[in-house]
């Protein structure tokens, strides 16, 4: 397929710097898959939405503000750097722009100083020296990494707006986004509907948002992501199956970590791992039978797997009335539902 069929006109003003107050009065388009039909709720209308027995599965991972402010030695110019991955040994994969050549050291808050290890095609990497673990030091002196289409520096509200209220497991680079509607006062009352609430975790890295640059979009690949199914979870889900009961995933990378699982296994068993999946129209699903997701760029693999569940035809014409409705789009916006 090419890239130009993820395309749609898009108006850039719809996209929303912060989130809906509460977070469960975000709109919500729902699209029958069946029907084509599409209506227009709130996310506290979820309940009603779905029926007893339904098992919806989040994503706990807990974004980690990673964003930090240094200097450049010996010019003394400013970087900003983002911490993206803990290699051990107090080597991290970092994202950094400008021009680093090897052993080049950048000095941050509380005498950290990162020296630069690598820098290629296949991304920068740096060994950290400092007085306090680092992780430590991005709680306290790091920011939100917020995504670049928000046009705005992290706020201090952002440690709390970007983060689920489910977020447990620290690792993630990027909030998983639809997550992001759910409220405890929501997530009780799904479960006195009798509709099960369970956890994986996916540890959202850059690569997701990596753009698509090649025209056949089968030339393009993923980078790898780290998943975690606990027992809790697969057992929920393999009773929703069994019963004839609908797996709803809050968000594409719930559907990518069962979907990798499916794909191995046969069906939902607990497992961890690294997932590559890239799911793009014509990809048979195994695990999931709905998705809650936000509105996505244009041109993205997050745009191309929910194009696979609900059809190319059927998602540009939800894009096409959420633009004419005027719903807020992406991280902070509003969302659909697929049923």
């Amino acid at each position: 397929m090419r890239l130009s069929d993820f395309d749609f006109p898009f108006d850039p003003s719809l996209v929303a710097a912060q989130p809906a107050v509460p977070r469960d009065q975000a709109r919500l388009l729902v699209l029958d898959r069946q029907s084509g039909q599409l209506t227009h709720h709130r996310i506290s209308d979820l309940p009603s939405l779905l029926a007893p027995g339904d098992v919806v599965v989040v994503n706990n991972t807990k974004v980690l503000p990673a964003r930090m402010m240094g200097t450049k030695r010996p010019s003394g110019r400013p970087v900003e750097m983002l911490f993206v991955k803990d290699l051990g040994d107090n080597v991290w994969q970092v994202m950094v722009r400008g021009k680093f050549r090897a052993r080049q050291v950048i000095e941050f808050a509380q005498g950290m100083r990162a020296t630069i290890l690598q820098r290629d095609a296949e991304g920068t990497v740096v060994k950290v020296e400092s007085p306090i673990p680092v992780r430590h030091l991005l709680q306290q002196y790091g920011t939100m990494p917020l995504p670049p289409y928000l046009k705005r520096r992290p706020l201090r509200q952002d440690h709390e707006w970007y983060q689920t209220v489910f977020a447990t497991h620290e690792g993630a680079v990027a909030a998983p986004t639809a997550g992001l509607h759910f409220t405890n006062d929501l997530l009780a009352r799904l479960a006195a509907r009798a509709i099960d609430i369970v956890a994986i975790t996916l540890h959202v890295g850059p690569g997701t948002f990596r753009p698509v640059v090649t025209e056949r979009i089968e030339d393009h690949r993923m980078d790898g992501e780290v998943f975690k199914v606990e027992a809790e979870a697969a057992q929920a889900i393999l009773r929703a199956k069994q019963r004839g009961r609908r797996v709803v995933a809050v968000g594409t990378t719930v559907v990518r970590t069962l979907e990798t699982v499916a794909m191995e296994h046969g069906r939902i068993i607990p497992a961890e791992g690294e997932s590559h999946l890239f799911i793009t129209p014509g990809f048979r699903f195994l695990a999931v039978d709905a998705l809650m997701t936000n509105f996505h760029l244009p041109r993205t693999t997050l745009l191309m797997l929910v194009s696979a569940f609900a059809g190319i035809e059927s998602v540009r014409r939800a894009y096409e009335e959420a633009v004419q409705k005027r719903y807020r789009f992406y991280s902070y916006g509003d969302a659909m539902l697929i049923l």
